[in-house]
């Protein structure tokens, strides 16, 4: 984990990789072994390793990620050098992703409804191993040495340079014995897989879930396949042996989805030289960028949310969404990879596919292109939680103000931000940006944009983009409803629009219709919307984006519904991560 450039931990994650290998250490105790840490560059430590160990056998878990097979490429060389027999298994994914990818023409799928297509056509997947037992580990021996903690030992946080005056215990604990405890009780609320219900909505639900399992599957502390088999037979149990449907996946295989997008694409995190990802000209704010990742926005929704993440490494699918709306296309514009590499540094669960595919989604700059949809930093929050509660517990500052005013404090009276010790601009930030004015402007940037690419393909994709003069919005995603007086907040309505062929079709989705349903494993904040627009004409499902003034090429499809994933399984999401593992 930390011999990758792009693997820079801040202090939540880092505990959290340390605390699942204490736990394992710990299990391997009970077995008569022990963990092995070695410090140092893999291509520096395998040789050494491979001669003083008198090594025969390397067993490895596959990465599909690209800088995972570069390097496990190079350390497959070195074993061969030296003679060493190397034993690759994929257990990070259901599936095979190269299988997936062949079974497509060679190409990844674009569109979660043709990835399901595809892994339908699949074999059946393999049961998980059993557990090792101690009569198992018998027939082994582990030479541990009297100096093994010294040598071989779990670092600490202090040892590898990490500050820890001040950290709040963790809302995660690592490990895999942790993993399992959620995983049990996770399966205990049976309720959504009887009944396919979603879970409702409330302030409490912005909080950590002690069945949340998202880090878990992340950090390899939970097998997905075990995941996936005890969801299988619990579905049975109740449902008296009958097939689960896919949808009963869907925080699994959404993770999935974007991994297998990302497999051969070494370009996945990047705008530039990515065949995927609309090439759009995001302003460079390094100020603006600041405020927003520390939680200085001035819109209290917004910041409550990037201190929970910074405090605890999570935050719910929504409040993903909201934050990742604002950063990009919603209010600041600034670019997706920004953001994506914020959350990459603290969010517990950000896998790398899964983090960078998310972004791009709900940047609108693949896989979904619904960009009149935007989230009110005031409006979407106020309905999800009325009385402020989930505000005043990482906002104290505003802990004073009435429910009424706490979403948008700027416009309290002044007598009410006196009553509340607080008075905005100074002990409080005043908001950075006029929503109203900045999401507008941003609509008909994206709106411009692709009506570029639409002329382009010879499509009348953007014919119309609806608009409200009054800049109170519609309700929709923006999260509050019609005639709701909202200050700073302006939206477009959403509508119905069609490629002029009517070959694709947007369908605006009502809040509390399509939100609850990407929960998913991982949170990513998988994108919750009802259909994703993807160019598609006739049977050729190919599409043309323009990239630095050249063509590339991307396969779409007209989208389909997205499932139901319950809420705390992943987020995959786009959880960007869907996943009720939270």
């Amino acid at each position: 984990w930390f011999a990758s450039e792009n693997k820079c931990f801040f202090t939540i994650p880092c505990r959290f990789l340390l605390q699942c290998l204490e736990d394992l250490d710990a299990n391997l105790r009970k077995l008569n072994s022990r963990l092995f840490v070695i410090r140092g560059q893999p291509a520096d430590v395998f040789p050494r390793l491979f001669k003083e160990w008198n090594i025969a056998k390397l067993s490895i878990e596959y990465d599909s990620e690209p800088f995972g097979k570069e390097r496990d490429a190079a350390i497959k060389k070195l074993a061969s050098e030296a003679g060493v027999e190397v034993i690759v298994r994929i257990s990070h994914t259901l599936y095979d992703l190269d299988k997936i990818i062949e079974l497509n023409g060679g190409q990844p799928p674009l569109t979660y409804k043709r990835f399901q297509t595809l892994i339908s056509r699949m074999e059946p997947l393999e049961m998980p191993v059993e557990t090792i037992t101690p009569e198992v580990m018998e027939k082994c021996t582990t030479p541990v040495s009297d100096d093994h903690d010294e040598k071989y030992g779990v670092p600490s946080l202090e040892e590898l340079g990490f500050d820890t005056d001040g950290l709040p215990s963790a809302v995660w604990p690592g490990g895999e014995t942790e993993a399992l405890t959620r995983l049990e009780r996770h399966l205990e609320r049976k309720a959504w897989v009887a009944n396919f219900e979603r879970p409702r909505m409330n302030a409490n639900s912005l909080l950590a879930s002690p069945t949340g399992l998202s880090p878990y599957l992340r950090f390899g502390c939970l097998s997905c396949r075990l995941f996936y088999f005890k969801l299988t037979d619990l579905y049975k149990k109740v449902k008296k042996n009958s097939s689960p449907p896919l949808s009963l996946y869907g925080q699994l295989l959404w993770r999935e989805f974007f991994y297998t997008a990302a497999t051969n694409n070494p370009r996945f995190d990047k705008m530039e030289g990515n065949p995927i990802c609309v090439q759009i000209p995001w302003d460079k704010n390094p100020e603006a960028l600041a405020k927003w990742a520390e939680g200085r926005t001035g819109f209290p929704w917004i910041d409550a949310i990037m201190t929970q993440l910074r405090q605890e490494g999570w935050i719910h699918h929504l409040a993903r969404h909201a934050v990742a709306c604002f950063l990009t296309r919603g209010d600041l514009w600034i670019s997706w990879e920004e953001g994506m590499k914020v959350f990459e540094e603290l969010l517990l669960d950000a896998d790398w596919s899964v983090n960078a595919g998310s972004w791009m989604w709900l940047s609108c700059s693949s896989f979904f292109q619904q960009f009149f949809h935007c989230y009110c930093p005031v409006g979407f929050g106020r309905r999800t939680d009325p009385n402020g509660d989930y505000i005043r517990r990482y906002l104290p500052v505003l802990r004073g103000f009435p429910a009424k005013y706490i979403y948008d404090p700027w416009n309290a009276p002044e007598s009410v931000q006196k009553a509340a010790k607080c008075i905005i601009g100074v002990n409080y930030p005043k908001p950075m940006v006029n929503h109203a004015e900045a999401s507008r402007l941003n609509i008909e940037r994206m709106k411009q944009i692709y009506q570029q690419l639409s002329r382009y393909r010879g499509l009348g994709l953007l014919a119309t983009v609806p608009s409200n003069p009054n800049g109170n919005g519609n309700g929709g995603l923006m999260g509050y409803s019609p005639g709701e007086s909202v200050s700073g907040c302006g939206s477009t309505g959403g509508a119905q629009l069609g490629t002029g062929d009517g070959h694709t079709v947007v369908q605006q989705c009502a809040l509390g219709d399509s939100h609850t349903g990407a929960s998913g494993i991982q949170q990513q904040g998988y994108c919750q919307a009802s259909s994703i627009l993807h160019y598609a004409h006739g049977d050729n499902q190919q599409s043309h984006l323009l990239q630095a003034g050249r063509t590339t090429l991307g396969t779409g499809i007209s989208a389909g519904k997205r499932p139901n994933p319950e809420e705390d399984t992943q987020s995959v999401g786009p959880k960007v991560q869907r996943q009720s593992t939270n």
